[in-house]
């Protein structure tokens, strides 16, 4: 008998993408044949995993969902499903407004979402993912939820609160990943620094990250995210300390103009916030921060602004995005205030940050011509072939493009000397030795 045929797209963050393979892998386990983010045709069943964390976010959700609603209605595909966090949080206004949708999931609805399928759910399985990235590297989840009420954010409304997982299964899930043949796993959560205090009483990412750096296979760990309130501070000697911890700390700022950080109920001052940088930087050294800032809340002046202009200018990130703020519904700053600051003042104020980012990140890359690093290769372009250093994670940093007339393993690690620097990659060649690669 022929399998059916099953497509899984997803949107949104890291996060849904680990709600897709563990689905995918529950379907893969039922018999069906899996692809994700597939451009065929004549699937079975398509489901759309959904963001709704910001207004562009939600209509890419949304125009994704209506593209295949066209495509069923062609009979392209059949039965089309609904999943992840838009349809958590506009789940009825979704089944009014696009009701030829087969079925609406929640976030956390799995075992309804393999039940519609009439596959036996496996909850003895749930640690085993089909993993989608590069074979390399991948995400592990180790909490849902955020106790943070931040004026701007609606994911709160979506995930609810912090709920960590336990040490064992995400033990038990690194090694699983490890065996599949991922050398670099990345910590992902709403918040890192509350892992472990909902079920042990105490902050438990240190003792998480001892074990599983001791999964044999496993060469990085990578953080994302931690907050700059309440920081945990005892992560630094973790990754001061222990050689398989990237010196990568994915922290997101959002401001630094006092006025505005209160109005975000971020419960953090300027002054706090550049004693953080200052002791994470003596306490880690060669630590490379990530950050990243909204502009245009309700009330930021110009006055604000010029602040954080300064800031980003002086701090000299080497990593940082920007957001304009999105007036979301339901959220604090939804309720309470105007969304004053008009759109093309918003996107002005993101392109004048980033184009101090860019003269920034160019000059920290020339920085690092001549020096060599230890490069995990991602995949060959062109004529190069694509890796990163630790101080790079996938898909929002930059990598470094290299000249190889031999073939290098994509998944391996090679030294690799830095030649030439653009504004946010490197180009460089690999350094001649006995062994080509590191084990």
């Amino acid at each position: 008998m022929e399998k059916k045929r099953v497509n899984v797209v997803t949107m949104g963050c890291s996060k849904n993408l680990v709600d897709s393979e563990v689905l995918l892998n529950q379907l893969e386990q039922g018999k069906f044949e899996v692809m994700h983010d597939s451009n065929d045709t004549g699937f079975d069943a398509v489901f759309v995993n959904t963001c709704g964390f910001i207004h562009d976010a939600k209509q890419e959700s949304v125009d994704m969902i209506l593209d295949y609603v066209e495509a069923k209605k062609r009979g392209d595909i059949g039965k089309l499903y609904v999943m992840g966090c838009l349809s958590e949080r506009y789940q009825k206004d979704l089944e009014k407004e696009i009701p030829e949708v087969d079925r609406y999931f929640g976030k956390f609805d799995l075992k309804a979402m393999v039940d519609e399928l009439k596959v036996t759910y496996q909850p003895e399985y749930i640690y085993e993912r089909k993993i989608t990235t590069p074979s390399h590297f991948a995400y592990l989840k180790i909490a849902e939820g955020c106790n943070r009420s931040c004026a701007f954010c609606a994911i709160p409304m979506m995930t609810g609160r912090h709920k960590s997982r336990s040490m064992e299964s995400l033990v038990k899930e690194a090694r699983y990943l490890a065996k599949k043949g991922v050398r670099e796993i990345l910590l992902i959560a709403q918040e890192l620094s509350y892992y472990g205090f909902d079920l042990y009483g105490k902050n438990c990412l240190p003792d998480l990250i001892h074990q599983i750096s001791e999964i044999e296979g496993i060469e990085w760990i990578r953080l994302h995210y931690l907050y700059p309130t309440k920081f945990s501070y005892e992560i630094l000697p973790v990754m001061r300390e222990n050689p398989k911890v990237c010196k990568y700390l994915d922290m997101p700022l959002q401001h630094i103009a006092n006025p505005v950080l209160k109005r975000m109920l971020r419960h953090v001052s300027r002054e706090e916030t550049e004693a953080l940088i200052k002791r994470i930087k003596e306490e880690v050294p060669g630590v490379i921060l990530r950050t990243t800032m909204l502009v245009g809340f309700p009330g930021e002046t110009e006055a604000d602004f010029e602040e954080l202009k300064q800031f980003v200018r002086e701090t000299r990130f080497e990593r940082l995005g920007v957001f304009t703020y999105s007036h979301e519904e339901g959220t604090y700053a939804g309720k309470k205030f105007t969304d004053d600051v008009p759109e093309e003042v918003k996107q002005a104020r993101a392109d004048e940050i980033m184009d101090i980012q860019q003269q920034v990140s160019a000059e920290l890359n020339q920085q690092k011509t001549g020096q060599t690093f230890k490069v995990i290769i991602d995949r060959k372009e062109d004529d190069y072939f694509v890796g990163r250093t630790e101080y790079d994670s996938p898909e929002v940093d930059g990598e470094v493009l290299i000249s190889s007339s031999e073939e290098l393993k994509t998944g391996q690690f090679y030294q690799v000397k830095i030649t030439g620097a653009e504004d946010y990659d490197l180009m460089g060649e690999v350094v001649l030795t006995s062994q080509k690669y590191i084990q």
